[in-house]
């Protein structure tokens, strides 16, 4: 029974790890899964409480970076408060339309609204778009990180601490 246990452990990360980068599986909730299955199932050789709930703080910090990235960006690069929610709005229509919308949707809104309520010239709304797709890139490479982290946290938690 504990190699079992192991294995869909083991499945959870690499399925968790997969979806850090990929905007259809949810990554770091796998990769916690993971971890909390491997208290369940094993409690002998499992995390640490303190470990499981470092985990579960990673994981909210994964989708708190992970919904404010493409907003930050825009408004880093000039947008104004109607780009910010134009990417949230934008995104939150994309998750309907599976991966095109989630990359597309948050672009989209950030330009359409920079030009309808901000009144923005299209350079200055281009700009926000463009600040919006940095942020975007910039927040998949630290969920990435995290979910690394996560997986690195739970590998020394387990067989180190």
């Amino acid at each position: 029974m504990a190699w079992a246990s192991w294995v869909l452990v083991g499945l959870l990360m690499l399925a968790g790890l997969a979806g850090t980068v990929l905007p259809v599986i949810p990554g770091h909730l796998l990769i916690f899964l993971g971890a909390a299955a491997n208290k369940w199932l094993n409690p002998e050789q499992s995390m640490s409480w303190g470990g499981l709930i470092l985990m579960l703080l990673l994981l909210v910090l994964a989708y708190v970076v992970d919904f404010l990235s493409g907003a930050l960006g825009a408004k880093l690069f000039g947008g104004s408060k109607w780009a910010f929610w134009g990417v949230l709005l934008g995104g939150l229509v994309g998750l309907f339309f599976g991966l095109p919308g989630l990359i597309i949707g948050p672009l989209a809104g950030a330009f359409v609204f920079e030009v309808l309520f901000a009144k923005k010239r299209f350079t200055a709304a281009t700009k926000s778009t463009v600040g919006t797709a940095v942020g975007t890139t910039v927040g998949l490479g630290a969920r990435l990180l995290i979910g690394v982290g996560m997986v690195v946290w739970f590998v020394a938690d387990v067989f180190y601490l």
